[in-house]
């Protein structure tokens, strides 16, 4: 596939703290990318170069087919087709659905029949058809959020930025924006998202790339990344009637409680033997749990479990 969007080398330092150090990102046509990381790595950084709200002090962006950073009317025509949905909610509280969707439309150059066309499409898309009279003010969060993401969408940006567009909102919420988004991919854009969301991220995208200290430290499929970090193995939780002595299991189990916790390789060969071993010791197993290598586990591999504020 052909990247929509290519960053090579990307630096940039605010004062003491080098907030991108040659962090490298290529967003295929059609792809729906997860950028991860933890707070402080870069991500924000990352986007604002790419709209141009900072300017990189090494590296290059390419969008489109377009080299950004110098400005002109070639890069400012193709970030026409460019959109860009921030964390925070963008939209104007003392007017109506409709209206924001006005003035976004006219802010991107839709005109005429062709605004009004693109408004109707947006209400009915997010599901506000029934409120587009009332001011934003009165919105539910998850109300606020999908007409967030429609205005940032309106003009039919082949890529589209996505900053966290499920912060903050009930699971139904949620679901409904992931559909959404799934509708612009079905309908050809590119999707780049950060989120801290990491199980959505690994059901909804193509691909992660996880950075960290300012470096893309991490990129491929989940498969990929599970086989490259933490490995295959599935993670076995037995729940017995009753807690175990846990100086009886040696290495091969975790006690927690009536918890025991293994590692396996094949479930199908070793699943058996580890719930024989627990019945010939005398217990009952209430509940089995196997889990399969997740994104988390690879986050947490790769750049660690400390809190960063």
């Amino acid at each position: 596939m052909t990247d929509v969007l290519s960053i090579q080398g990307a630096r940039k330092r605010f004062g003491a703290t080098q907030a991108l150090d040659g962090a490298e990102v290529g967003l295929a046509r059609g792809e729906w990318l997860g950028l991860l990381g933890p707070n402080g790595a870069g991500k924000t950084t990352l986007v604002r170069s790419i709209t141009g709200r900072v300017r990189l002090d090494d590296g290059s962006i390419t969008l489109l087919g377009a080299a950004l950073g110098n400005g002109g009317s070639d890069v400012d025509s193709v970030r026409q087709r460019l959109g860009v949905v921030p964390q925070e909610i963008a939209i104007y509280p003392l007017l109506t659905a409709q209206e924001n969707l006005q003035i976004f439309g006219s802010l991107y150059g839709l005109r005429g029949s062709e605004r009004r066309d693109r408004v109707a499409w947006a209400l009915q898309w997010t599901g506000l058809a029934d409120r587009a009279g009332e001011p934003t003010k009165r919105f539910s969060g998850g109300m606020k959020r999908r007409l967030n993401i429609a205005c940032g969408i309106l003009h039919q940006p082949e890529v589209v930025l996505l900053d966290e567009p499920t912060v903050g909102v009930d699971p139904q919420s949620r679901e409904r924006i992931w559909e959404m988004l799934g509708e612009l991919r079905q309908a050809g854009a590119s999707l780049l998202l950060t989120t801290h969301q990491l199980d959505e991220a690994q059901r909804v995208c193509d691909r992660i790339v996880i950075i960290d200290h300012g470096r893309a430290i991490a990129s491929g499929t989940l498969e990929g990344l599970v086989a490259e970090t933490v490995g295959r193995g599935r993670h076995v939780t037995l729940t017995l009637d009753r807690a175990p002595d846990g100086t009886r299991w040696g290495d091969r189990f975790e006690v927690d409680g009536r918890c025991i916790r293994s590692r396996i390789d094949d479930v199908a060969g070793d699943l058996p033997q580890l719930l024989t071993t627990v019945h010939d010791a005398g217990f009952t197993v209430e509940d089995v749990r196997v889990e399969a290598p997740s994104l988390h586990a690879v986050f947490l591999h790769l750049t660690g479990r400390e809190l960063r504020e």
